[in-house]
This record gives structure tokens, sequence and C-alpha cells, in this order.
């Protein structure tokens, strides 16, 4: 059985560079996912941040997580539950306007560590953009200016727990989906698993690592890069035991920023029935909120169909 892509990043500053471009590249292509370590962000910042996201969660989340529970009578279901996913999140946004300040209930300390903290991750993900577009063929920096639009990418933080479950054959932690956006950035729980990719139709366990990051790849990936890099399904599967802390970044296109497929990945000849479409990234947003659960390819039809609308529309003459 094949393995899951652990990528040492330190190997990009010398002499075994090819084999881990290779190693990223196969990753994006197969998986859709990949871990790495060793990749720049200082282990006190990743054990300051989990340290307080889990005393943030003891402290102000749990007790209203239970409540819910409670108030729906979770504990007592007797049969799976579609519509629900067993899981306690606060959202953070950074770009283009940083929410950290307003956000209620986080301590002004924790505020900060986690500023820094996207910070990081924001250098990394551009990081990892220049990376793909070297492995791609494509001028670098070329995977950051289509994600730019008027005032440049946006960039958020999903932090999310998720407590023990004592049903989770009936309930997920997070019901399965593609995401939407571009490079997501996953910090996640190191000794409480629970997150899974679909591989050739077998969910797969993407192995919790101490002061890794895992990554993987968003719906407009796949369009720009024209179907080469894939996003996919992936889910959480609830525990018995132990709450799991998940931290994911989602650095997207900017919401009026126009994807579509990279002209140097698209062969000329079949251009005219590319597999993927143009549109803006707000319009798809608005569409994903509708389907998140759903399988990602009618999303990408459906602008297909609106595209191909337009562009046989006949031109006003008055």
């Amino acid at each position: 059985m094949e393995t899951f892509p652990i990528v040492n990043m330190e190997k990009l500053n010398g002499e075994e560079r090819a084999a881990t471009l290779n190693l990223i590249n196969d990753a994006c292509e197969n998986w859709g996912f990949f871990e790495i370590v060793n990749h720049g962000i200082s282990t006190e910042l990743l054990d300051t941040v989990e340290k307080m996201t889990k005393g943030h969660y003891k402290k102000c989340m749990e007790d209203r997580f239970k409540e819910m529970v409670a108030s729906k009578g979770l504990e007592a279901v007797q049969s799976e539950i579609e519509d629900l996913d067993w899981e306690s999140t606060f959202y953070l946004r950074h770009l283009p306007q940083s929410n950290i300040s307003e956000v209620p209930d986080l301590e002004d300390e924790y505020r900060k560590v986690m500023k820094l903290f996207a910070e990081e991750l924001e250098k990394l993900a551009e990081n990892l953009l220049d990376i793909f577009c070297e492995n791609l063929g494509l001028e670098k920096g070329y995977l950051k200016k289509a994600f730019y639009g008027a005032k440049g990418p946006t960039f958020g933080t999903k932090v999310s727990n998720y407590p023990p479950c004592p049903k989770p054959d009936l309930i997920k932690g997070l019901r399965a989906h593609t995401d939407a956006g571009g490079v997501i950035l996953l910090f996640q729980d190191d000794k409480v698993s629970g997150l899974q990719l679909l591989k050739d139709d077998k969910w797969v366990d993407v192995p919790p690592m101490h002061h890794s990051i895992v990554i993987n790849l968003g719906d407009q990936l796949e369009v720009i890069t024209n179907g080469r890099y894939k996003s996919v399904m992936h889910r959480v599967i609830a525990q018995t035991d132990g709450t799991r802390m998940s931290i994911a970044s989602f650095y997207n296109p900017g919401s009026d920023a126009v994807i579509y497929p990279a002209p140097e990945l698209v062969n000329k000849e079949a251009e005219k029935s590319s597999m993927y479409p143009k549109f803006v990234f707000e319009d798809y947003m608005k569409l994903y909120a509708e389907v998140k659960f759903q399988a990602k390819e009618p999303r990408f039809e459906a602008f297909k169909t609106m595209q191909e609308a337009v562009s046989v529309s006949p031109i006003a003459t008055a």
C-alpha cells in the first residue's frame, strides 16, 4: 500500500531538491494532500498556539458545545445525522483585513499569538505556491498573481475542536467535502486522529505528527492547473476518546479574482472543450455554500454551462 506523502522542506535547500520537488508534485497530482516537516515555523510558536487553543476551548467553548448537544438530543440518536457536524469552531479573518481584534472571548495574548501564526502561515502558503509554479512550469509568482484580485488574496483560519463523541458511527466530526479555495494549511492535534482523505475509493488516515503542517489543495488550484493537481474529498471521523484540535488556514483567491486554467497548461487543440470553466471566485463561493457536501464536478459544470450561455448570447445592436 502507498504511504501518505511526508515532505521534509529542508531538503529543498540541498542536493535532494529535485527529488523533494518530485515528491511534492506527485502528492499534488495523486493525493491532493501531503504533510510537511521542517517548514520554518518554530516549534515554540506551534506549542504556544496548541496550548492556548486548547485552553480557550476548555474555558470558553466546551460548555457551549455540551449545551448544544443536550438541546438537540444528540447523545441519544439512533440513526445517522446528515445535516450536522460534531465540531466546535470559530473563525479568524486575516486578509484582506484582519478581524482578530473583534472576535469575542479571546485573551489578548491569544490574539497576538494567532496573528503571528497567521503571518508565518501566509509566508509558507506563498512559498508553496511558488514551488507549485516551479513543478508546473509556470512563471514564478503566477499562482500568487492569479489569486490576487483587486485587494490581494483572502486568508482566514477555522479553529476547530472535535470533542469525544458517543456515536461516531452516526455523527461525523465533519462530513466529506472538497475545499473550495486555494491552498489549505492545517495544524492538527498530534495525539487524537480523525482526518481522512478519499484515495482510489478508499478512506485513508492522515497521520497525526508532532509539529507538522498538513497541506491540501482546494478546487481553485484544480481549475488553474487544468486538472493536473486535484482537490480531494476528505472528512473528520469523530472519536469516542479525546478532543482533537484542528487549526485550518485557507489561503484563497481574492473575492473578485477571475479564476481559469493557466493557458500554459491547456492543450491548444483541446482548448474549446476545456474541462474547467472561467468564473469569479466570489460567485463560486456562493454556489459552494449551498452544496459544500456534494461532489465538486457539478459545480464546475454549472459554471461551464453559464460560460457557454454567455459566449453564444447575441450581441445587442440597438
